[in-house]
Formats: C-alpha cells, structure tokens, sequence
C-alpha cells in the first residue's frame, strides 16, 4: 500500500479526512496526521512517504515550505494541496512545485477521492514502468547473447537495415571494425571429470571458470557469447588481433586450473563475413583431436592437414550412426557402421589406431550426453576400463567392440524412452501451466526436471510437434483470451498473470497469435 502524511492545522478537517476518505479501498495507508509543519518533517524523517496532503496556510511553516522540503527528500513524492484560500498567488505557487492537485474548502469528500485515486494509477503505472526496466536489465545480458550468437551463425544478415542497426547499436555492435576475427574457446576434458567427481563440484567449478573467463574478456574490451556449457565464441577486432589474444591465453593460464583450446577462424574485414570466420574457429576447435589440448589452433592449419579431411567424413558418419543408434533402427545402424569402417580405411596411416577408437568413444560420449545419457554409466565402464582401446590393433576388433556397445546402448535408450516419455511430457506441461506467470525458460524446465535443455528440447519436439517456447506462448495466449473476457481485469493485469512484464510485447505476441491486440478483442468480446 502507498504510504500517506497529512498535514493541517484545522484539527477538525484533519480529523474528517482520516475518517471519511476510505483510505484502505483506495490501496493506501495513512501513516500519520499532524497539525504542523514541523511534525511533518519528522514523520517524513521516519517513514517513506508517497502522498502529502497539506493545508497551504499554516502557521510557523506553510504547507508550500512543507512541500519543498518532501520534494528534496523524495523528488518524486506526490503533493496534494488543500485550502479555503482562493488566491491566485498560492495557486501559482502550487503549480511551480508540481502538485498533483489543488483542492478548496470546505472540501468535496469526492474531489479528494478523485485526485486520490488519479495519483495511485500513476504510482501504479511507474511501479510497473520499473519493474519492466528491471526486467528489461537483467534480461540484456541474454539479449546481446542470444544476438551476438544470432550473428555468428548467420541467422542475420547485416543490411544495414534500420531495425537490424539500432538493435547492433544498443549493444555497442555497431563499431565493431575491420579487421574481425572470430575465435571459439572450449573447456578441455569436462565429459571425462564426470567420472572422477561429484556433478555438484563439477558444476561449480565449470561457473567459477566461465566467471573468470568472462572477466578476462570483457578486461580487454571484446565481445563475447556463451554457445554451449563448456564453450564460448570471442569476437576478436581492431588492429591488436593477435595481441589481444595473447593477453587472454596469458590471463587463462595464470588464473585458471583447467586446460583451455582455442579454435581460431581467419580475418575478415566487416561484421557481415563473422559467420565465415565463425564457422573456420568451429572447424579449428574440431581438429583438437590431432593437434592436442590446450592450444591455439589457426584455421590455417586444420585446412592444410590431410588427415583432417578424412576426419570430416568420420564426423558425417559417426554422425549418422549416432542417429540410427538413438531411433533403434538396427539395421541402419550395421550399415552405418559398415560405411563407417569403408570411409576410414585410408586412416590407418595418417594416425594410430588408439587414436581413432579415442576418438569414436570421445563423440560416441558427446552424442549421449546432449541426450541427457551417460556412457559409462549406460555401459556399466569406468574410465579406466577405456584401457581395452589399446589392444585394439585391427580395424576388425574396433568394429567388433563398436557393433556390440553401439547395439547396446541403443537397446537401452529404447526401453528408457518406452517408460517416461509420456509421463516426463505430462509432468512438464502441468509445471508449465502452473508456472506461467513466472518468465520459464527451457533451461528453468530441464533444470527442474534434471535433465539437459537439448536433450529436452528434442523431446519435447519430438513428443508435442512444437518446441517449447512455441507451447508455451500458445498457452499463454490461450489463458490471455480468456482472462481478457472479465472485464474486471485490466490489460497490464492479464499480462502480468500469464507471464509477460513487458505490454508492449504481450500486445504484439496477442497481435501475432489471434490477428488483433488485446484491446481489440475485448471491445469484441463485449
């Protein structure tokens, strides 16, 4: 409730307005009511005032001079005037100190009532103008994220169209200048500390690391953006290229514990060709396998390496084989495998056996976990027991070991999938319409239900035909149309009910959904 001081030295319209205004209907409190000035002052001392409502002529301190003093200690303190002085001068003076109303005795019960109530819908409207900047703060960290990795992945095409520009601007974008470089940093080795600790502890020291990271970056001014758990995309620009990056591997390696590998795409000269150098830094990053940990890798140099490009076409069919693995499409899967071992046949001499099974149990591991699995606990292994790779000496015993886990773990994801899926999708969307007037997002879901957002995702996708967002939304929308038919309920109301801070957005998401704005289908409904 909005807090009230009033103020008059006629005791008995003192006494008459806290007894007759219904204070508590109007949403407001009555802190105190004082004959003076001085006391006023006190009271506004002690308390947090909203409203005064003050006689202009007092004795020893006028209700003018009372005014001045709640405005310098709360600028935005609203003042109504009451008096049975019917002088321009005061009237004028009212007005310089922004009064929101000047009312005459003997007073109106009504008139006071009125002012009263134009001045809660405006605290009302400025309190939400708040809140939607605060909102709007913290959500701009996501925003300039989600843009940046927009940008990279060419999702947007840089016209130099008005929209596109002003929203670059608003995050600064907009001066980036040739020469650009995109560059990919990935955490080394986080599938594998799984199996020496607890989750809780790798988590924690994952944040901590990405924390660190991001003060290192944004220390030297570039622009950054999180793509996935354990990796993050750097825009690199301005002459000092290589200086800044040097700055940054020197800052890593003095201040964080943890093997780093950069992936590192070629320059470009305008913020139109990042998506290119975005992709080289991804296709770097890739050759990790070969070039090792903990390094620099240039473009340059992944596309110069022969073994590199036989390495391409294991990716495309690991990447098939996974898929079969994951549908229980068994057939597929022995064929894949079949085409896998033909398409790698000419490996054996660009590098080791070991080398190759590492590399298959590495992507096998990062297939599984996007789908929330864990392959050692899946194959009932340790890390340890990975020590059977070096026995491997034949392509032969590779695809021997490979058909039998790959058939097994597939078996398994079969059956798991059978069991919860359903139940998993009706749990999710009970937690949906119970929570949507919270902002939810994917990750709030999969984290409440300990799952991974991809692997979530696609299973939502998979389960619904919609992705979550766009559940989400129609749910809202649906619960939007029909809270709009009380009419009791103002717009900004429905809108705060089913999770949207921001009106503007909720009307043009209404707009998008049903072809009108929420005011136009409730003069309809009526």
């Amino acid at each position: 409730m909005y807090k009230v001081l009033l103020a008059d030295d006629e005791l008995l319209d003192l006494e008459g307005m806290k007894r007759f205004i219904p204070w508590t209907e109007l949403g407001l409190e009555v802190v105190d009511a004082v004959n003076n000035g001085f006391m006023a002052c006190e009271v506004m001392d002690r308390h947090p005032i909203d409203i005064l409502v003050t006689d202009v002529n007092m004795p020893n301190m006028s209700g003018l001079e009372l005014a001045k003093i709640a405005i310098e200690k709360k600028p935005n303190v609203r003042i109504i005037f009451v008096s049975g002085y019917q002088d321009f001068h005061y009237v004028k003076e009212a007005l310089s100190l922004k009064a929101c109303s000047y009312v005459l005795k003997p007073m109106d019960d009504e008139e006071l009532i009125s002012s009263l109530l134009g001045i809660t819908e405006e605290l009302k409207l400025e309190e939400q103008q708040r809140e939607n900047e605060e909102n709007y703060r913290h959500m701009k960290p996501m925003a300039q994220n989600d843009l940046l990795v927009r940008l990279l992945e060419g999702e947007l095409i840089w016209d130099h169209s008005d929209s596109l520009m002003k929203l670059a601007a608003s995050y600064g974008l907009d001066h980036l200048e040739g020469p650009l470089r995109a560059a990919v940093l990935e955490i080394d080795d986080l599938h594998w500390l799984k199996s020496k600790e607890v989750e809780d502890d790798v988590q924690d020291k994952l944040e901590n690391h990405l924390k660190q990271l991001y003060e290192i970056i944004y220390s030297n001014e570039l622009y950054t953006c999180k793509l996935t758990r354990n990796r993050m995309a750097i825009v690199l620009h301005g002459k000092g290229l290589r200086r800044s990056l040097e700055e940054i591997r020197g800052s890593i390696d003095s201040t964080i514990s943890m093997s780093i590998t950069v992936g590192l795409g070629e320059e470009v000269q305008h913020i139109s060709e990042l998506t290119q150098s975005y992709k080289q830094a991804l296709e770097a990053l890739d050759g990790k396998m070969f070039f090792g940990r903990g390094q620099v890798i240039n473009y340059e140099d992944v596309r110069r390496a022969p073994e590199l490009n036989d390495a391409k076409t294991l990716d495309i069919r690991l990447d098939a084989l996974f898929k079969a693995m994951s549908n229980y499409d068994l057939v597929r899967v022995h064929d894949e495998i079949d085409n896998l071992f033909k398409s790698v046949s000419t490996l054996r001499s660009k590098f080791t056996v070991y080398n190759l099974a590492m590399y298959i149990v590495f992507k096998l591991d990062h297939y599984l976990q996007e789908l929330d699995e864990d392959l050692f606990e899946m194959l009932g292994m340790e890390l340890h027991s990975l020590d059977v790779i070096l026995k491997f000496e034949m392509m032969g015993d590779i695809r021997s070991w490979l058909v039998r886990k790959v058939f097994e773990i597939s078996e398994k994801i079969r059956k798991k999938r059978a069991t919860k899926n359903s139940r998993l999708i009706r749990e999710i969307l009970k937690t949906m319409k119970e929570r949507m007037n919270e902002n939810i997002t994917l990750k709030d879901i999969a984290e409440q239900f300990s799952f991974s957002p991809n692997y979530l995702g696609h299973l939502f996708k998979e389960e619904m035909g919609k992705n979550f967002s766009e559940m989400l939304i129609g749910m809202r929308m649906e619960q939007a149309r029909e809270l709009l038919k009380n009419p009791t309920l103002k717009i900004y109301e429905v809108a705060d009910q089913v999770g949207y801070r921001y009106i503007p957005y909720f009307s043009r998401q209404f707009k998008e959904t049903y072809g009108i704005t929420p005011m136009e289908f409730r003069k309809g409904d009526q």
